[in-house]
């Protein structure tokens, strides 16, 4: 069998190399085709069966076509995982990303993909694991386009996801809801972001919008610019990202002068720092910084999933930090409240925990 799949997968990429240049060359970006559909939201999962085959444009702007609707998905990106969960696709998963079990959300919700075939990750994907599997659709990130060429050779389906920002991350719902046959389900996730945010905007319109620095997971003088995910979180909160003036699009490196000279009134780690709100407090070169010295220092929950990223839970990150910077309007019970009725609705376990 292994040798079988090794001669495939070896022709699949000389396939690929000839027929499928164009389409490897492609790029996400926020300017990348919507991802696009040829059905709409369905009622039952008969209905949803019947609507197939269904073509959809991926966020590398591939076109992709399913012809039923899919048994066997495997998930190269813990995004992707999340999401087919909350998409009711869970018992259709037959292979999932590496280091499973740091995702609190799979042991909460789906204890049962800690036991699945992990199939690698970005940066060491298990190629022919993943064809082993026998797929009928496979979810990667956009770094994996060439693995997706190959196993597209190999009469696979794959789409490529890339929920960089909020658009892109809406996008993903729609396109993966399209590709599962899952659409009223992506519809109604989308709905409840939607409203969320709508409410933050109202609550928001009028508050005074003290100033934030967001710091990374890895280190506390790396922060998130105004291209970054991140950025967007805090402006939805009520909140001015000092770092605003940064074009990166990935986390950028700062000093501690810097850090003083924005002199942010609140400092709020990553999820999943490995340093803590202590260390910050009590850190001298940051003594004289104003959100220091009020103790206005926060991290945000990691305990179900890191809404600081681009994950379908992520509107819960904006409802959580204007809890923070404006309790007067958004109150830690309502704030609560929100969280527990996302989880309750779309994962199915009570958060936070009693």
């Amino acid at each position: 069998m292994k040798r079988l799949l090794s001669f495939l997968l070896a022709a699949a990429v000389a396939l690929s190399a000839v027929g499928c240049a164009p389409a490897a060359s492609s790029t996400a970006t926020a300017e990348t085709p919507a991802a696009s559909e040829t059905v709409e939201a369905t009622a039952s999962p008969e209905e949803a069966a019947a609507a197939f085959p269904v073509t959809v444009t991926d966020q590398a702007g591939r076109s992709v076509t399913i012809e039923s609707e899919p048994q066997r998905i495997v998930s190269g990106y813990y995004i992707s995982t999340s999401l087919l969960i909350a998409l009711g696709q869970t018992d259709k998963l037959v292979g999932i990303e590496a280091k499973a079990n740091t995702r609190p959300i799979y042991s909460l919700s789906a204890p049962q993909l800690l036991e699945l075939p992990n199939v690698g990750s970005a940066k060491e994907f298990d190629l022919e694991g993943c064809a082993a599997l026998e797929p009928d659709l496979v979810i990667l990130p956009l770094k994996l386009k060439d693995a997706a060429e190959t196993l597209s050779g190999m009469g696979i389906p794959v789409i490529l996801i890339n929920p960089e920002d909020q658009e892109l991350l809406e996008e993903t719902i729609s396109l993966v809801g399209a590709a599962t046959g899952s659409t009223e389900a992506a519809d109604e996730l989308l709905a409840f972001s939607d409203d969320e945010a709508a409410q933050l905007e109202t609550l928001m319109a009028d508050v005074e919008r003290p100033t934030v620095y967001l710091a990374g997971n890895s280190d506390l003088l790396s922060t998130a610019g105004d291209a970054m995910y991140q950025s967007d979180m805090i402006r939805l909160a009520g909140g001015q990202n000092v770092a605003a003036e940064i074009t990166d699009t990935y986390w950028a490196e700062v000093s501690f002068e810097q850090i003083l000279d924005w002199n942010p009134e609140y400092i709020i780690l990553a999820s999943d720092a490995s340093y803590t709100c202590e260390d910050v407090l009590n850190d001298e070169a940051l003594a004289s910084c104003t959100a220091v010295q009020n103790g206005n220092v926060y991290q945000i929950p990691g305990d179900a999933e890191a809404w600081d990223s681009p994950v379908p839970s992520g509107i819960l990150g904006s409802v959580w930090l204007a809890s923070i910077l404006h309790p007067e309007v958004m109150s830690t019970e309502d704030a609560n409240a929100v969280m527990g009725n996302y989880y309750d609705t779309f994962y199915h376990f009570t958060y936070p925990a009693a």
